[in-house]
C-alpha cells in the first residue's frame, strides 16, 4: 500500500514538473540593419573612431571649459542623473543578494488555550496523566505557553536561472544608467557650448553694429556739412538719422539678447546670475580631424545613447527569460534552530534545543495566466527595446551623414561671404569718394552702408552655424568626456 502511495505521489510530482516546462520561448537579440560602407561624404572622409576625441582637445577654449566643470558640479538635471544610477546600483546589488539564503533571528512568544474536544486539548491532558514524563514536563492545560529563541533560514535554489537572470537585467539596467548619464553629460555640454558661442556671436554682432555706425556717423556727419552749404537736402539728412537710430536700437535689443543668453547660461550652472566670461572666437572647423580615416561602424557604437539602448535591450532579454523561469517549479530549502519549550525555566536548558529543516517543490499551475500575461509583458518590452536601438543606430549615422555634409557646404559659403564682406569694404571707400566729387548720390551712400553691414551679419550667422555644426560634430563622434 505505501509503496502505491510512493509511485502515485512521484507520478504526480512529475506530470506536474512536465505541466510547468510547457513554456514559451524567449526570442535572441536581433541586429541592427547593417550600416552603410560607403562614404558618407562627398569628399573622401572615412570615419572610424579607433580613439574617441578628447573634451579639452576638441573644446580647447579655457572659459568654456570652466563652464563645463561648474554644470557637472551643479547642474540640477546631472545630479538627478547620479541619483538614478545610485539607484540602479542598489537595484544591482540587491539582485546580488537573491542568490543567498536569507537567515532571521528572533524570539516568538506565545500563548494558546485549547478546547476540551479538540486534538490539541485531548493530547495534552492524555499526556499529563502519562505515567513516561515527569513533573515538569507536564503541559499547563489552562494557557498552553510556547517559547522559541533562535535562528530560521531559507533558501530558494535558482534551477532555472530566474535569479541569474534577474541579476543579469539589474547590471545591464545599471550600465544602461551609466551610459545615460554620459548622454546627459554631452547634451548639457551640448548645450552650454551652443549658449555659449551664441554669447560670442552676439558680441560680435554688438562690435559690428558699432563700428558700422562709427561709419555712418561719418557719413551723416558729411551729408550735414553739405547741406549747410546747399549741396545736399534736408531728405538725405533725415534719411540718415534714421538709419541711425534704426542702428542705435539695434544695438539695445542685442543688448538685451545678450543678457537673456547670460541667463540662460547661469541656470544651466546652477548660479544665480552674475556675468558670463567668455572670449572673443568661435568654434573652427576641425579640418585636421576630419581628414582623418575613421570606421561609421565604430562610431555610431561609441555613442552612449546607442551603448546605453543596447544596455536595455539586453536587460529586457533577460527580464523575459527570469519570467520564462517563473513556468518552472520553485525549489526552497528552510532550516530553523533554536530553544523551543512550553516553559520559561527551561528555555534555555540543553534538552530544549529543536531544529528543524525542509524542503518544498511548488509547480505553478492555476496562476499560470499571470505569468503568461508577464511574460508577455517582458517580451514586448524587448521588442520596444530593440526598435528603440535601431531608432538610435539610425539616427546616429543619419546624424553624422548630415553634419559631416554641411560642414563641407559651410567652409565653401564662408569663403564666398568673407570675399563678398572684403568687396563691400571697398565699395564704401568709393562710395564715399564717388558722394564727395558728385558722382554718387546720397542713396547710394546709404545703400553700400547697409549693404556692408548686412553682408558682415550674414557672415556672422554662417559663422555661428558652422559652430554649432562642429559643436554637434562632438556628440556625433561619440567624444570622449575626459572629465
Amino acid at each position: 500500500m505505501n509503496n502505491k502511495l510512493n509511485n502515485y505521489f512521484k507520478i504526480g510530482i512529475l506530470s506536474l514538473v512536465v505541466m510547468s516546462c510547457a513554456t514559451p520561448q524567449v526570442a535572441e537579440i536581433k541586429k541592427a540593419k547593417e550600416i552603410p560602407t560607403n562614404t558618407i561624404s562627398e569628399t573622401d572622409v572615412k570615419l572610424d573612431l579607433n580613439k574617441q576625441v578628447e573634451l579639452r582637445t576638441y573644446f580647447n577654449d579655457p572659459e568654456l571649459l570652466n563652464l563645463f566643470d561648474e554644470v557637472v558640479k551643479a547642474n540640477p538635471d546631472f545630479q538627478i542623473a547620479q541619483q538614478r544610477i545610485e539607484i540602479a546600483n542598489s537595484f544591482l546589488q540587491r539582485s546580488k543578494m537573491s542568490f543567498l539564503p536569507s537567515l532571521e533571528v528572533g524570539a516568538v512568544v506565545s500563548g494558546d488555550h485549547y478546547g476540551k474536544y479538540t486534538m490539541e486539548g485531548v493530547g495534552n491532558y492524555d499526556t499529563n496523566l502519562s505515567g513516561n514524563i515527569t513533573e515538569d514536563q507536564k503541559v499547563n492545560r489552562n494557557v498552553t505557553p510556547n517559547y522559541w529563541l533562535g535562528a530560521r533560514s531559507s533558501w530558494e535554489i535558482d534551477a532555472w536561472g530566474k535569479l541569474k537572470n534577474q541579476k543579469l537585467a539589474a547590471q545591464k539596467k545599471y550600465l544602461a544608467s551609466e551610459e545615460g548619464l554620459k548622454l546627459i553629460q554631452v547634451e548639457l555640454f551640448t548645450e552650454i557650448a551652443n549658449l555659449y558661442y551664441q554669447l560670442v556671436s552676439l558680441d560680435t554682432k554688438l562690435d559690428i553694429y558699432q563700428e558700422n555706425f562709427k561709419l555712418q556717423q561719418r557719413a551723416y556727419e558729411i551729408v550735414s556739412a553739405q547741406r549747410e552749404v546747399g549741396k545736399a537736402t534736408e531728405l538725405a539728412v533725415q534719411q540718415f538719422r534714421a538709419q541711425n537710430n534704426n542702428w542705435l536700437a539695434e544695438i539695445e535689443h542685442i543688448k538685451a539678447e545678450i543678457v537673456s543668453v547670460e541667463q540662460a547660461i547661469t541656470t544651466l550652472t546652477g548660479r544665480y546670475g552674475g556675468e558670463v566670461k567668455r572670449s572673443k572666437q568661435l568654434l573652427a572647423t576641425n579640418l585636421t580631424l576630419l581628414n582623418k580615416s575613421m570606421d561609421v561602424n565604430s562610431i555610431i557604437h561609441s555613442r552612449p545613447d546607442v551603448i546605453s539602448n543596447y544596455f536595455v535591450l539586453e536587460a529586457t532579454q533577460a527580464d523575459a527569460k527570469a519570467a520564462r523561469a517563473a513556468f518552472y517549479p520553485k525549489i526552497d530549502l528552510g532550516a530553523s534552530l533554536g530553544l523551543n519549550s512550553f516553559s520559561m525555566d527551561k528555555l534555555f536548558n540543553p534538552a530544549s534545543l529543536a531544529g528543524q529543516l525542509l524542503g518544498g517543490l511548488m509547480v505553478p499551475i492555476f496562476n499560470k495566466g499571470q505569468l503568461k500575461h508577464d511574460f508577455n509583458v517582458a517580451n514586448k518590452e524587448q521588442e520596444i527595446a530593440f526598435i528603440t536601438y535601431q531608432k538610435s543606430v539610425t539616427t546616429a549615422y543619419n546624424e553624422l551623414q548630415s553634419i559631416l555634409k554641411q560642414t563641407e557646404i559651410f567652409q565653401k559659403v564662408l569663403k564666398l561671404k568673407s570675399d563678398e564682406v572684403k568687396f563691400l569694404d571697398n565699395a564704401i571707400e568709393v562710395s564715399n569718394d564717388l558722394y564727395l566729387t558728385g558722382y554718387a548720390n546720397y542713396m547710394e551712400l546709404i545703400n553700400s552702408q547697409r549693404s556692408k553691414l548686412n553682408a558682415e551679419l550674414n557672415l556672422l550667422e554662417f559663422q555661428f552655424q558652422n559652430t554649432r555644426n562642429n559643436v554637434l560634430l562632438f556628440k556625433a563622434l561619440g567624444g570622449k568626456l575626459d572629465r
